[in-house]
């Protein structure tokens, strides 16, 4: 109280004296003031830092404060913790919530994809600026979550995609949206990932916790299973409960170009298959196809029903009639193919490097926002305007939690492809459709193949039948485990 009430004074009786003043600073003003300064700097606090949390944090040290740090394993973060010896350390984003939750204007959150909406929810609803790796989320409750608390908080945020921020994406939209190819009712994507390893039996040996490593807060709102040196760092991204695979790895930086440009929604079916699948581990490969239906017709080409169909693990899509001869499919880690009326569309990940089969050079007109710093600086930069007049990022939650949705759809349609059926998807209120209530499936827990005296022995170890809507919605909104909590749904 004692602060609103020097805010007000400030307010009222210094005004005149302020008038002089070029910056006003944030903690004069308050959080809650709206508008921080274009030439204040923020006080940023980085909640994984030891990947990609650490890229980021070398894209904004330079102009903005980094006043706060926090990993969950210390060994892994130690170098970045060793860069910043002023900015506070902490093993739990909340209890650093609790303590600098005044001092902190926005958050840069690069934890495992499983932790992303509670730390990123958990900083909106403070009303601090969100930058949150991708995968947005680990699930689609979870993306529309985020996606309503930025829109009732008015915070600048930006998921991680930073192809979104460069040309390539732009080129795609700005030609598919001039007719240059026509309509488009099916896309290809892939990527070369995973790149670690996937397919795997979880394993039964229990190694001793490294003193440098919190396994709880690892764990986080996920079951808690014994502490394995398989699971991380980094090669949590293919087990389950940690990650989605390498389609929620890649599919926000290969599709995106594709959700924007098709400009689509809710998908209408999903099904999937994949190599081997099992209870904890992702597959070493998927196929899965999203139908989506049409959309609004733009002036210059039409949006009907279409097709988006992705693979990963080695698996590509057969190259389209008149494909150059020796040129590879694999631009920067995948690639994507617009089957158009007209011409056929192809750009690699991030939108890299577009071009058409037909070899024709499009002049389309240049309708989209180009950033002209980094991706996430662009997001320091709408974390400075105010929200009545802000300017969205390339990846703002308002696109990118409804994208999210899409991409961790193909991890759905996988993970339930025992069901042997295509899933009918009710976007709006969050379920499948043609899951009956009576419905079972069962899960392969591990594949216990063994060589016995030269002899191939298959045995292959499955769960008891388990309810197939029960299963269905965990995945599709988390029970989370006691002590953690997700805010309420706006």
């Amino acid at each position: 109280m004692a602060s609103d009430i020097s805010r007000r004074k400030f307010l009222s009786t210094g005004a005149k004296a302020a008038i002089g003043l070029t910056i006003i600073p944030s903690t004069v003003l308050g959080k809650n003031f709206g508008h921080v300064a274009p030439s204040d700097k923020l006080n940023i606090a980085a909640i994984g830092i030891g990947g990609m949390g650490h890229a980021n944090i070398k894209q904004v040290e330079k102009t903005e404060n980094i006043v706060a740090l926090c990993d969950v394993d210390w060994r892994y973060a130690k170098g970045v913790f060793d860069r910043f010896p002023d900015a506070k350390k902490y093993w739990d984003f909340r209890k650093m919530y609790d303590e600098m939750g005044k001092s902190i204007d926005a958050v840069i959150v690069a934890t495992a994809d499983h932790t992303h909406a509670i730390v990123s929810a958990d900083a909106m609803t403070m009303g601090k600026h969100v930058y949150c790796q991708k995968p947005l989320t680990h699930t689609v409750y979870e993306s529309r979550l985020l996606t309503n608390l930025a829109k009732k908080h008015k915070v600048a945020t930006q998921m991680g995609n930073q192809g979104s921020s460069a040309e390539g994406v732009n080129l795609v939209c700005e030609w598919i949206w001039n007719g240059e190819i026509g309509e488009i009712t099916k896309v290809e994507a892939f990527t070369d990932r995973p790149i670690w390893p996937q397919g795997l039996n979880a394993p039964e040996k229990i190694d001793k916790i490294p003193k440098t490593l919190d396994w709880d807060l690892f764990t986080g709102p996920a079951k808690m299973r014994p502490y394995n040196a398989l699971y991380t760092p980094w090669n949590w991204r293919g087990w389950w409960d940690y990650g989605t695979g390498a389609l929620g790895d890649m599919a926000c930086h290969i599709l995106h170009p594709v959700f924007k440009g098709l400009k689509l929604g809710y998908p209408t079916s999903a099904q999937g298959s994949s190599t081997m699948l099992l209870q904890d581990c992702a597959p070493q490969a998927q196929y899965v196809k999203l139908v989506f239906p049409a959309r609004d017709n733009m002036p210059k080409v039409s949006m009907p029903e279409v097709e988006v169909h992705w693979y990963d693990g080695g698996l590509k899509p057969n190259m389209p009639a008149g494909w150059p001869q020796g040129k590879s499919m694999n631009d920067a880690g995948g690639g994507v193919i617009f089957h158009g009326t007209k011409d056929t569309l192809i750009c690699g990940c991030y939108g890299v490097n577009p071009w058409l089969l037909s070899g024709r050079k499009p002049n389309a007109p240049k309708v989209c926002r180009r950033v002209e710093t980094s991706h996430e600086m662009d997001w320091v930069r709408a974390c400075k305007e105010d929200a009545s007049s802000r300017v969205l990022t390339a990846s703002d939650f308002s696109e990118a939690g409804p994208f999210n949705e899409m991409v961790v759809m193909g991890v759905l349609a996988v993970r339930l492809q025992n069901l042997n059926k295509e899933l009918l998807w009710d976007g709006k209120n969050m379920k499948f459709t043609n899951i009956n209530p009576n419905e079972e499936i069962r899960i392969l827990k591990k594949d216990d193949f063994k060589i016995v005296d030269g002899d191939p022995k298959f045995n292959k170890i499955w769960t008891d039948p388990i309810n197939a809507q029960e299963f269905a919605q965990e995945l599709i909104k988390h029970n989370y485990r006691d002590g953690w909590k997700l805010p309420d749904m706006p």
